[in-house]
C-alpha cells in the first residue's frame, strides 16, 4: 500500500510544474495551500457522508480522492510519505499499534504501560484547548 501512495506522491511532484490548463494537479497547486486544504476537507466529508449512508463503493472512490488530495498537500508542504511512515512507526513503538495518540500524557501511560520509549510526552501548555464544534 505504501508503494502506491509513494508512486502517487511522485506523480504529484512531477505534475506540479505542468500546464494548469491540462493538469488538475498543477491547477490545484497553483491555487495555493488554502485551496488544497479545502479540497482535502471536502473529500474527507464526502467519505464520512458515504460511510454513514452505508455506501462502501462510494467510500472506496472518495477515499482515493482523499488520498490524492492529501498527497497534493504533502507535496506543497514538502512532507514526504516517509515522514508519515516514521511517525506511524513511532506511535506503534509507543502504543503497540499505529493508532492516533491520546491528547493527554496520562492516557498515553494508561494505553501503553511500560511501552513509552524515550522522553515522555508532555503538554505544551497547562490549559485545556477546546475544539470548536
Amino acid at each position: 500500500m505504501t508503494d502506491s501512495i509513494e508512486r502517487l506522491y511522485r506523480a504529484v511532484l512531477a505534475a506540479r510544474d505542468l500546464d494548469p490548463a491540462r493538469s488538475r494537479t498543477a491547477k490545484l497547486m497553483q491555487q495555493g495551500t488554502a485551496k488544497m486544504a479545502k479540497k482535502l476537507a471536502e473529500e474527507a466529508i464526502e467519505v464520512a457522508i458515504d460511510a454513514v449512508g452505508g455506501d462502501a463503493q462510494a467510500v472506496v472512490r472518495e477515499s482515493a480522492d482523499l488520498i490524492y488530495n492529501l498527497a497534493v498537500l504533502w507535496a506543497e508542504l514538502d512532507v514526504q510519505p516517509e515522514d508519515v511512515w516514521r511517525e506511524m512507526e513511532r506511535r506503534e513503538l509507543m502504543l503497540g499499534i499505529a493508532e492516533k495518540l491520546p491528547k493527554s500524557p496520562v492516557k498515553v501511560a494508561k494505553a501503553a504501560p511500560g511501552r513509552v520509549v524515550g522522553r515522555p510526552i508532555v503538554a505544551a501548555e497547562s490549559r485545556t484547548i477546546r475544539k470548536r464544534h
